[in-house]
């Protein structure tokens, strides 16, 4: 005996264009996930960063840093000369190849390292506390980027 179904009973409609559905909403899907971009990528090295990584090793060197526990890092001049001198380098070696913000940005983290590395130094000389690159003195400061 068959049993006729009543107007209350839920039924499965199938539709031919579920695939052109499905096929819209994997298109979008894939356009929005595009813009995106992957959230863990490494960005486009920029010459300011490697300008900051060297600058960032000589101000340690200086004594402007402190350890995650807020210990002053004893000074290394030799170490601050060393990154100082390697960013010396760097202007010798892409001079005419800069364009002109990144010369400038090059030029002002030397100058403004250079200053406090000669502060330091005769800090040192003299053991005046208070004057950066002293341990217990305020840190040096480098240009902004």
């Amino acid at each position: 005996m068959s049993e006729k179904p009543d107007d209350a009973t839920p039924r499965i409609l199938v539709d031919d264009d579920w695939k052109t559905e499905a096929a819209k909403e994997k298109a979008k899907l894939v356009e929005e996930t595009q813009d995106v971009g992957d959230p863990g990528a490494i960005p486009e090295p920029k010459f300011a960063e490697l300008i900051n990584m060297i600058a960032m090793q000589a101000v340690v060197g200086i004594g402007g840093m402190t350890t995650p526990d807020g210990q002053q890092i004893p000074p290394d001049l030799d170490l601050a000369k060393h990154h100082i001198d390697m960013l010396e380098l760097l202007v010798i070696k892409t001079k005419g190849n800069l364009d002109a913000e990144e010369n400038k940005l090059l030029e002002t983290v030397l100058y403004e390292l250079r200053m406090r590395f000669v502060q330091a130094i005769d800090a040192a000389a003299a053991g005046v506390p208070g004057v950066p690159g002293v341990p217990g003195g305020p840190p040096p400061a480098v240009a902004p980027q």
